[in-house]
């Protein structure tokens, strides 16, 4: 049995690529939307993909089922409750794919979502009883579970989804033995649980030890722990989800004539029509010089997190990016379903040259000028943009905390007269929060470089819960 898992870490997903040497077949499980990994890597071992299988309609990127239908002619397989409008093949329990040496037995495991499975494989050379691993989805994950709570705006309720859970995972997965590998499909980072490990894979043995959802506790104990102190979940994923669900166009089609360079005259012209500006550079380059209106999420960030949470995946984006990193801000956008990229800016900075009334600069801060200006007469307000359990573990003294997620809703609770030093984990954040804030008419904004690691690598004061 060839074996082979593929991790994109800007989406902390996990996908499977498993083929059987004796007959050349081979399935994929979770694919990315773009698939060249998975084709070429079957060609180099001589494969055919045949087989791609969802273990469950994924919310937090765009799978590419349909991609690897069109592109080698494989069967597409859901488990058995999945409602589709493309045709696929139901799985239920019990329900088994064999090819060659290779066996894919099916276990329907319901709790992150209705139709969520579990794909338990054999390699037939070393055994037909001990399983060599089990692809769990979305459903257990190391050192955590699916969150069940994602569902809820579509009429499925986070106490139903958390019953399934328990069953799914202390009837069948718990039943598998100590010694089989467990491969989910997210890793740390990820939205869909609270505490998944950096960790890509585990044994069904040590998280029957270690993983705190394990652990014995009744059915209504367990409910309560993995519905509470969840992550708010991007507004995305619902899209996402019910974009799995459809016969839709493919990757490679939307791509196929390139991402198409756009004039500055057509991008005003567009955006003045409800097209998105996306500059997708660094914090630092943004500052130094943007295109008036546009917003900061950068490319080397958690960058589809922040677009699927900040931006409207139903209207235009024209993309204002490096020379040369076009295509990868187009692939990347596609992999959550932000498929209306209507192309980029056209020489990109550099066609603001004669256009100096439409460029705006960031004025950008360190910690230690920050830290000497909280302590003037005229101290600015420090706006914290990370979440309020990374603000509750420590923040600067008089800090306000508004969420990046929530701040567009709460500008009100702003005074756009007054100084504003805009502060993160990093100065990710930072960068997009203050984009935002000048979009919507706040001039005198600082964005603080390095965010609170600088500052706590400065050994600045800090209000943490034990000196509150």
């Amino acid at each position: 049995m060839i074996f082979q898992q593929y991790y994109l870490g800007c989406l902390a997903h996990a996908s499977y690529l498993i083929g059987d040497e004796r007959t050349k077949v081979a399935a994929v499980v979770d694919p990315q939307r773009d698939i060249d990994q998975y084709v070429e890597d079957a060609r180099k071992h001589g494969l055919e993909i045949r087989h791609v299988l969802l273990t469950h309609f994924h919310a937090d990127f765009v799978a590419g089922h349909l991609e690897l239908r069109r592109r080698t002619g494989a069967r597409i397989y859901l488990g058995a409750r999945a409602k589709a409008e493309y045709e696929f093949t139901p799985l239920k329990d019990g329900d088994a794919l064999e090819f060659g040496d290779v066996r894919l037995s099916i276990l329907e495991t319901p709790g992150h979502t209705p139709e969520g499975i579990s794909i338990v494989a054999y390699d037939l050379r070393k055994s037909d009883r001990a399983p060599h691993a089990v692809l769990t989805g979305d459903t257990l994950f190391i050192g955590d579970v699916g969150r069940p709570d994602l569902l809820a705006s579509i009429g499925v309720s986070a106490r139903e989804l958390g019953s399934m859970l328990y069953h799914s995972l202390h009837d069948k997965l718990l039943e598998l033995p100590d010694e089989t590998l467990v491969f989910p499909a997210h890793g740390a980072g990820s939205m869909c649980g609270k505490k998944l490990s950096t960790e890509r894979y585990s044994t069904m043995g040590e998280q029957r030890r270690y993983n705190y959802a394990l652990q014995p506790m009744s059915e209504a104990d367990f409910i309560a722990l993995v519905t509470a102190d969840q992550p708010d979940a991007p507004a995305y994923f619902v899209y996402n989800a019910t974009l799995n669900r459809k016969e839709r166009t493919t990757l490679d089609e939307r791509l196929s004539t390139g991402v198409a360079p756009v004039s500055l005259s057509a991008a005003l012209l567009l955006a003045n029509q409800g097209a998105q500006l996306l500059d997708v550079r660094s914090p630092a380059d943004f500052a130094a010089a943007h295109l008036d209106g546009s917003v900061n999420i950068g490319l080397e960030g958690s960058f589809a997190t922040w677009v699927g949470t900040l931006f409207d995946p139903h209207r235009p984006v024209i993309v204002i990016a490096e020379n040369g990193r076009e295509n990868e801000a187009a692939v990347r956008l596609g992999r959550i379903g932000f498929d209306r990229v209507v192309g980029f800016l056209d020489g990109g900075m550099a066609a603001l040259a004669e256009r100096a009334d439409l460029v705006r600069r960031t004025e950008r801060t360190t910690v230690q000028a920050l830290a000497e200006l909280l302590a003037g007469a005229e101290a600015p307000l420090v706006l914290d943009v990370r979440t309020r359990a990374e603000w509750e573990a420590g923040h600067i003294e008089g800090s306000l905390n508004l969420p990046l997620n929530k701040l567009a809703s709460r500008l009100s609770e702003l005074d756009s007269a007054r100084r504003m030093a805009v502060v993160c984990r990093s100065g990710y954040r930072s960068s997009i929060a203050t984009s935002l804030l000048a979009n919507a008419g706040f001039e005198r904004l600082l964005d603080v470089v390095g965010g609170m690691e600088a500052w706590n690598s400065s050994s600045l004061p800090l209000v943490t819960p034990t000196n509150a």
